[in-house]
């Protein structure tokens, strides 16, 4: 199977499981004014996504789910690992060096289907706002932003298809209105900061 990054176009499904090292600290969560370039950028959209990749992976490996769910669970977990490869990719076609991921403990969110969707809808939500609290720092690359938007899009598909598996109404639950909202660091910090275990400092 062919690997493509960022720069060369769409992702495509990878298999296997992403697995999980440890995670500069620098990277872990930042707002947009502290990136220094679109590698900063890149590698902080790298965390998210081997956060949300190990998540699905234990998650679907955990059998709580049947039928569509668990065919719709399946594929954002594929979704997500080929966004960690796509990345990975990308990070090394511009020269540079793809960050580790965090250690994690995603807790209780596998005790049962209702806690394990509703973290997939936390995360997915988390994803589009990053997402979106980032975009400014890749105005001036022109191509790395609009393949990023396109990830952006797919996360935001993945919050409405886990709203809907909830029966979620539609604004303020399947999605979250008319304007999504960018993400601040102290609100990434609160939503994903309790599934990390541990992180090193560069």
């Amino acid at each position: 199977m062919n690997r493509r990054n960022l720069i060369k176009g769409a992702a495509v499904a990878i298999p296997g499981a992403v697995a999980l090292n440890m995670l500069g600290a620098k990277w872990a969560f930042a707002e947009a004014g502290d990136f220094e370039g679109p590698l900063d950028v890149l590698n902080y959209a790298l965390t998210l996504e081997y956060l949300e990749a190990e998540f699905y992976r234990q998650g679907n490996e955990a059998g709580l789910a049947d039928g569509k769910t668990a065919t719709y669970l399946e594929a954002i977990q594929k979704d997500e690992e080929a966004h960690v490869w796509t990345l990975q990719d990308t990070i090394a076609t511009l020269g540079g060096t793809a960050v580790s991921a965090p250690q994690v403990d995603f807790g209780g969110a596998f005790d049962s289907l209702d806690s394990y969707l509703e973290t997939a809808f936390t995360f997915e939500n988390l994803g589009v706002q990053a997402y979106l609290g980032a975009a400014p720092s890749l105005f001036e690359e022109k191509e790395l932003l609009s393949a990023a938007a396109s990830i952006f899009g797919v996360e935001a598909r993945h919050a409405a298809i886990i709203g809907v598996l909830q029966e979620k109404k539609a604004e303020g639950g399947v999605y979250m209105g008319a304007l999504e909202t960018p993400a601040t660091k102290d609100a990434v910090l609160k939503a994903a900061g309790p599934f990390i275990v541990a992180a090193q400092t560069l």
